[in-house]
């Protein structure tokens, strides 16, 4: 799907969401929901989702019992760089077509392959400093090599049509120089676009200064070669909240969903879970009095992080909040929106690629501060996100929504259990 046709589906949710304002609203209580769970990209940052998504999976299995899994309950999961090796570790199958990993492994996954996904460089700081340099002019910071092994030793040979729910993953092809959008219902449709779920989840991670593009082949049922060059899909959707709800859509407005209708495409009957990695709003790291001296090298490579990748990631990611905040709000349904995000990091916990036990420990202790803190939605005025009066934490919150998610996969199979 090219960027006009994201437009196009963009608007059309826009434009059928006014129109019911001025109609009594629907009692979300009597009928299905179509249920979302959105990962931002944010290299060993993951962690943080991570430890928010074992919260929930465990109030999923305290109603439901112990084989209770995040994929049983979600419609679409979406992901985007570590977002997306996140969504492909909930919902690939295992030989007994179950999920191949639960929520609580993903912590680990983040503490025994990230050292070796960012590899620290054996030399002096100063050394250190002057290499780092050096890399980010010649080539890419890490060569990638251990990403692709592990992709492809964990994922083997599955396809993204053989996911166990629905998985929208983006990328961005720099040869044809547009967003490319793989999903486990349009590789069921279109030969070619069933990809190897290891290749995907590569491109999505192939975030520019960090790790190379990748180029990988598929085929049609004909022979015909499709070729993609790709890099982390963050470059176009860093939070991809507002593509899983686009891709939502079109699959309704094609009837796809056995409840589709027009609370479907305007979002009175979508919940939304969205949680992000953790942005650094507080923080004198970069001003404009600093960086009215940067140079080209300064905007990529400064202090040890990356600027011009940071902000324009954050940038993107705060934006989609803003739209679909916006949007759940002039339905007056923002309840079933629920972005959880940590909006004060600081320091070193704020690099995409610090893989030390030290950082990652900072991590998983700052995703499990998160979820004590009170529940926040984003002022719409400020920009900023402010606690909701009597709405609890965002522990009370997933707990709620584990709530509704298990009532929903009730009402749709009343005999079975997980």
């Amino acid at each position: 799907m090219n960027i006009a046709n994201l437009v196009i589906v963009s608007l059309v949710i826009t434009i059928v969401a006014i129109q019911p304002l001025a109609q009594e609203r629907t009692n979300v209580g009597e009928a299905n929901f179509v249920t979302v769970l959105s990962i931002d990209g944010g290299g060993v940052r993951g962690i943080i989702p991570g430890i928010v998504l074992t919260f929930l999976e465990s109030k999923l299995q305290e109603i439901d019992g112990p084989d209770a899994r995040i994929a049983d309950y979600f419609d679409v999961i979406a992901g985007t760089s570590t977002g997306g090796f996140v969504t492909m570790m909930l919902a690939a199958p295992n030989p007994q077509n179950r999920p191949m990993s639960s929520a609580k492994d993903i912590s680990q996954f983040y503490i025994e392959h990230s050292p070796r996904i960012f590899p620290k460089i054996g030399r002096t700081k100063f050394m250190k400093s002057v290499a780092s340099i050096v890399s980010e002019v010649v080539g890419p910071k890490y060569d990638g090599k251990y990403l692709r092994t592990m992709a492809h030793m964990i994922l083997r040979n599955l396809t993204i049509k053989q996911t166990l729910t629905d998985v929208v993953i983006p990328a961005f092809d720099i040869k044809q120089f547009k967003p490319v959008i793989f999903s486990s219902t349009q590789a069921k449709e279109i030969p070619w676009k069933n990809a190897l779920l290891a290749d995907v989840c590569i491109s999505t991670c192939a975030a520019p200064t960090y790790f190379p593009p990748y180029y990988f082949e598929t085929k049609d049922v004909d022979g015909t070669k499709h070729t993609f060059d790709l890099i982390d899909g963050g470059v176009a959707a860093n939070n991809p909240t507002q593509m899983a709800i686009t891709h939502v859509t079109r699959e309704a407005l094609m009837g796809k969903y056995k409840f589709s209708g027009p609370e479907v495409l305007d979002g009175r009957r979508m919940l939304v879970l969205s949680l992000g990695t953790g942005t650094q709003t507080h923080n004198d790291l970069y001003t404009a009095q600093k960086a009215s001296r940067w140079g080209l090298l300064s905007w990529i490579f400064a202090n040890g992080t990356t600027p011009l990748i940071n902000i324009f990631y954050d940038a993107i990611s705060d934006m989609v909040d803003i739209h679909v905040s916006t949007i759940f709000k002039a339905l007056q349904v923002e309840k079933n929106y629920l972005r959880i995000q940590e909006d004060n990091l600081i320091g070193e916990a704020t690099r995409l690629d610090l893989s030390t036990p030290e950082n990652m420990k900072v991590l998983e202790d700052i995703g499990k501060k998160l979820l004590k803190k009170p529940l926040s939605r984003l002022n719409l005025v400020t920009g900023k996100f402010l606690p909701v009066q009597g709405e609890g934490t965002n522990e009370d919150a997933l707990a709620r929504f584990a709530t509704l998610l298990c009532a929903e996969r009730k009402r749709r199979n009343p005999a079975k259990t997980v």
